[in-house]
């Protein structure tokens, strides 16, 4: 239940970070534009509206889009991957090949979320943290605000910690079930979620052969609609 709590978290902040910045940009894009043009009152309206902030804002939002949608990618199996040479190993060696690539990944993106907590720990969290709670910040210091929304630095870089800390947990959860199971997480770039395969045309028929107006017909593949005695109706029947 935790993991599915986390998985579904996972993709809603992926899905509201990019969506919220499209719409972002949108708004932003046409309030220029329309702030260009001599309309007596609508004019002075939207120069009123300062959207200054926006293209700062959709940053931030990508940047922790990107983190977060790393880690999603690492437990669907999105990611690309060179395995040519893997796969012509034997069973057991490309096993130990897999793992290891697996606990190398982990290494990485948890040394990078530890240097990054580090990071943001010495460069405002913690002032903020014993600034709230009334202890004596001591050499900790407020630390710097980003130009536009004037937000303190420290909450735009904890995306860093935060999804690399996932992409770890997310690389050491694929490695255990590839170690129970063999198997490792695989997307289907062609599967399309939502859609039903069932009633679908197999990707192996006979278009040629379908009874419908809608598909071409050759010399080779009879109509169905095709009489015994040769005549193919117009339809391109062997004569």
């Amino acid at each position: 239940m935790p993991l599915k709590l986390l998985d579904r978290l996972e993709e809603v902040l992926v899905a509201f970070f990019i969506g919220a910045a499209t719409v972002i940009i949108f708004v932003a894009v046409v309030h220029r534009y329309l702030s260009g043009f001599d309309i007596p009152g609508l004019q002075d309206v939207l120069l009123d509206i300062n959207l200054s902030w926006a293209q700062e804002l959709c940053i931030i939002m990508f940047v922790w889009m990107a983190k977060f949608g790393a880690a999603y990618g690492v437990r669907t199996g999105i990611h690309v991957g060179v395995d040519v040479l893997i796969n012509h190993l034997s069973d057991a060696l490309r096993q130990k090949f897999i793992i290891f690539g697996l606990l190398a990944g982990a290494l990485f993106t948890g040394t990078i979320g530890t240097l990054g907590a580090h990071f943001v720990w010495e460069n405002g969290l913690a002032y903020a943290v014993l600034s709230t709670l009334g202890a004596d910040t001591g050499h900790f210091f407020e630390g710097p605000v980003t130009p536009d929304l004037e937000w303190p630095t420290w909450i735009v870089y904890s995306a860093i910690p935060l999804g690399s800390y996932l992409m770890c947990f997310r690389f050491l959860q694929v490695t255990a079930s590839f170690w129970r199971t063999g198997e490792l997480p695989h997307h289907d770039h062609g599967h399309v979620d939502g859609i039903d395969d069932e009633g679908h045309v197999p990707v192996d028929v006979n278009h040629f052969a379908m009874d419908d107006d809608l598909h071409p017909h050759d010399l080779k593949h009879k109509h169905p609609n095709d009489s015994a005695d040769g005549r193919d109706g117009g339809q391109g029947g062997k004569p």
